[in-house]
């Protein structure tokens, strides 16, 4: 993205008339903790059922939660992840909770990916056959083997979508370069919702902000780990310009 690009193209439809009543066009979301018990997520299914009640309160028809696989904290895989998956769709049918859930992964980039792909180990992916697949970095460092990981999944067939680029502070000192540069080459981004209401802090939000004006967002998604997360986009996302301005880029969401 050149210079000039970016200097015609920033604002280009994204003026938001505030006034106008919204309804939420996002119908399909995706980057959530919802498995109870498996990482820093939903502890118990009440909660997360809980929490897909306030989902399909807010018109969301789609779930697909995403939870932490990483080498040396949280030891998921499809062993564990799958089973409770159906024990949830048995739970929303028993509470009359109109909404699909379905559960990919987060990967956290290290050694165990590493040696997952080498393997060519089944991997928790989204999208159906377009195997989207969320990875996350550590929020200090960019992993030493970042480059090789991605390179080594799209050579296996994988679409990697890089988790709230936003919140990586070590890309926020040289955004045009780093997020620019990961853009072209080919990783997607997926921006939290919380980030856009402010959630963690000023520096997040304009780092968010930089990226939907760039229009460098391919998802977005919520990041709940329990239901005050929930209530928070319920209460505050959709009134956000932020979220509005999010929404009018051409997202993948409801493709999913």
């Amino acid at each position: 993205m050149s210079f000039l690009s970016n200097i015609f193209n920033k604002n280009k439809g994204t003026d938001i008339d505030m006034s106008v009543p919204y309804t939420n066009p996002i119908k399909i979301e995706f980057h959530s903790h919802l498995i109870h018990g498996v990482d820093d997520g939903s502890q118990a299914i009440e909660h997360t059922l809980d929490i897909l009640k306030v989902y399909a309160d807010m018109g969301y028809e789609k779930v697909i939660t995403t939870p932490h696989i990483m080498s040396d904290y949280y030891k998921n895989g499809p062993e564990n992840i799958l089973p409770k998956v159906e024990e949830i769709r048995k739970g929303l049918d028993e509470r009359n909770i109109q909404i699909k859930f379905e559960a990919a992964a987060e990967y956290m980039v290290d050694e165990g990916l590493e040696h997952k792909i080498n393997n060519n180990e089944p991997l928790l992916t989204f999208g159906g056959d377009k195997k989207y697949i969320l990875i996350e970095l550590p929020f200090m460092t960019e992993p030493r083997n970042f480059k090789k990981v991605t390179f080594d999944l799209f050579m296996a067939g994988y679409k990697p979508v890089l988790a709230h680029p936003e919140r990586y502070l070590y890309y926020n000192q040289n955004k045009e370069k780093d997020f620019e540069e990961m853009v072209d080459q080919g990783i997607l981004m997926q921006a939290n919702i919380l980030s856009m209401v402010g959630y963690y802090s000023k520096q997040v939000e304009k780092a968010v902000e930089y990226l939907i004006d760039n229009k460098m967002i391919n998802f977005i998604g919520s990041d709940v780990h329990h239901i005050k997360h929930a209530e928070i986009i319920r209460r505050d996302a959709f009134k956000t310009k932020l979220y509005r301005k999010a929404c009018n880029l051409d997202l993948l969401n409801n493709t999913l």
